[in-house]
């Protein structure tokens, strides 16, 4: 069985065991296989959350703790702050929160291995910019979540914060994980821009700027037809519970919810590629399921045939106007043909320019190759998922399905530009093997990030609003930009004055223009938006989703080892939880649940 986290006490072994799904659960099976080719139905991994008519989620409040409150306090309020404090407090350590993710997820019966043999890409991280030197931010956007999954699963396996792998913690894949209540498009905007400035959490010297963008969510049933290739790896690093059984009851979640206008492929790699399905209809639910289930792992791990193959089969069935996509789900181990980062990037940059996708979804612990897995989606206009159990199968494909499979746009770039006369420095969280050079932003050709039906993308920066200024305007860089341009004029109608003073300028005049490119799928000429931000963004009692995505960054900070993370803790991560309304979504729920694990 797992194990669970080492010198802690009884009580909060127990808690661990119970958060981390250390007792008994049913074993996990694929449907297994009548005489007659049909299916016998076996029991499933752990609770599955109940959800009624509409698929949403049954809650139950903890037992007891409401009148507990009532019996303590007089005071409505006061109890009810009581009530919010201890039923979380106790139901994360005792187990109880209801639908508890950790506590359902599935409990393979594997060792955990010596991590030793997992990769992870490494980068520089940036410290804050001044915004004369450096007055605008590029970056590609990224609805990758891979980071927030494997983190979870390794803090379950034992580790704390100070010793987690390098590379491993992504903050923008941790903050992009959960959904917030963003603006919807309006009009012909592919997507709704939200933004807010409140407080930095963690560094009383900074405010913090909220970014948030969504697209459109489409029921899956009203989308394009599909022309889905799952690539899957069936060499012998694939044969632990954790790999390719768990890969199999995932992608059989999935074929539940395909429908009879997709074609379905399966391709298999190992020594050697092999196709397993060409082109069946998605709702062939029985075949698709069986092939699944026949599923063997072996031998060694040719990953660059395979793709080959993927490509060449969903070019054959390739659907014009459609969706069509590759699914790769491996361990990113590969060992045959092309293996280094950079054959697999040039490998996948040439086959995108057949307008098929690439996703990937890892799985598995102690071998994996987070760096070359990203590598792949990044450059093959796909996202990137890491499955660590059947309950995040569950979310990335069927609860987020139409964001997974359906792009609404692609090569999506930032561009932030900051007016000297409000802000003087400013850092982005996260985004680091994001960033993009100045004259990226304009140049189409130049590779960015893609967004899914439904996705939300949110970018945070710490911003250093400036004193008075001290009177000179640094020529060069600057000079063509829009807020130097209004630096200059002021500067001209008010000769000897400082242009402008943070104590009451800065409610009238933007702090920032927000600007962003995309194109749309089947398009290779990009489109432009702009959004300029003010005071008026600024809120002293900033919203839930607010405080809930700064506790997540702050936690990162942690994570990663960051090189500024000025009064970062998780007693402030835990604190800044327990006073925002977790309990209508349940992985940010999981998420409190996680910050307590680590503590």
């Amino acid at each position: 069985m797992k194990k669970c986290v080492k010198q802690i006490t009884v009580f909060g072994l127990i808690s661990v065991m119970l958060l981390t799904g250390c007792g008994e659960h049913k074993e996990i099976a694929m449907d297994t296989p009548t005489e007659d080719g049909g299916y016998a139905e076996e029991e499933s991994a752990g609770p599955l959350p109940a959800s009624g008519a509409d698929g949403a989620v049954a809650e139950e409040a903890p037992a007891g703790i409401a009148e507990e409150a009532a019996d303590e306090y007089d005071s409505a309020a006061a109890a009810d702050e009581w009530t919010k404090e201890r039923s979380r407090d106790e139901a994360a350590t005792k187990g109880e929160l209801s639908d508890s993710y950790l506590d359902s997820c599935y409990d393979f019966d594997v060792e955990i291995p010596d991590n030793s043999g997992e990769e992870y890409s490494e980068w520089e991280e940036k410290g804050f910019s001044s915004v004369m030197a450096q007055p605008l931010s590029t970056f590609a956007a990224d609805v990758d979540t891979a980071s927030y999954s494997n983190l979870r699963r390794l803090i379950r396996d034992g580790y704390d914060l100070d010793n987690l792998p390098d590379g491993a913690v992504r903050i923008e894949e941790m903050i992009n994980y959960f959904s917030y209540e963003y603006e919807d498009p309006s009009g012909s905007d592919p997507f709704g821009v939200t933004t807010q400035i409140g407080r930095c959490p963690w560094n009383d010297e900074a405010e913090l700027l909220m970014i948030g963008l969504k697209t459109q969510d489409i029921d899956y049933s009203r989308a394009p037809e599909s022309n889905l290739v799952f690539l899957i790896d069936v060499s012998g690093s694939m044969f632990s519970e954790d790999k390719l059984p768990l890969l199999q009851e995932s992608f059989g979640l999935l074929a539940e919810n395909l429908t009879e206008k997709d074609r379905i492929s399966i391709v298999t790699y190992a020594a050697e590629s092999e196709i397993v399905l060409n082109g069946v209809h998605g709702d062939e639910t029985k075949k698709i399921k069986k092939a699944l289930a026949g599923l063997e792992a072996s031998g060694r791990t040719h990953g660059s045939d395979g793709i080959e193959t993927a490509y060449a089969l969903a070019e054959e069935n390739f659907i014009k106007g459609g969706n069509n996509r590759i699914i790769l789900a491996t361990d990113g181990d590969l060992n045959v043909g092309m293996t280094t980062e950079e054959e697999l990037e040039e490998l996948i940059t040439e086959k995108k320019e057949t307008g098929i996708f690439l996703s990937v979804l890892g799985f598995g612990t102690g071998n994996i190759k987070d760096n070359k897995m990203e590598t792949l989606a990044d450059k093959g206009n796909g996202n990137y998922a890491y499955i660590d159990c059947l309950r995040e199968a569950n979310k990335v494909l069927v609860e987020e399905m139409s964001a997974t499979l359906l792009t609404i746009c692609k090569d999506v770039k930032f561009q932030v530009e900051f007016n000297p006369q409000i802000v003087e420095g400013y850092r982005l969280i996260g985004y680091e093997n994001r960033a993009l050079a100045r004259e990226d932003f304009d140049d189409d050709t130049k590779d960015a990030g893609e967004i899914g039906a439904g996705h939300s993308v949110t970018a945070l920066y710490e911003i250093i609003l400036k004193n008075p200024l001290d009177g000179s305007l640094t020529k060069g860089e600057i000079e063509d930009l829009k807020y130097s341009k209004e630096y200059k004029k002021r500067q001209e109608e008010t000769p000897g004055k400082t242009p402008s003073e943070p104590s009451s300028d800065n409610k009238y005049e933007e702090w920032l223009t927000i600007s962003i490119r995309y194109k749309k799928p089947a398009e290779e000429e990009s489109n432009l938006l702009e959004y300029p931000v003010g005071y008026d963004s600024y809120e002293e009692e900033p919203s839930d989703d607010f405080i809930f995505a700064g506790a997540v960054a702050e936690f990162g900070l942690l994570a990663s080892h960051s090189e500024y993370p000025e009064d970062a803790s998780v007693k402030n991560v835990k604190k800044a939880l327990m006073g925002i309304d977790l309990y209508d979504d349940e992985y940010k729920a999981e998420f409190y649940e996680l910050v307590l694990l680590a503590e």
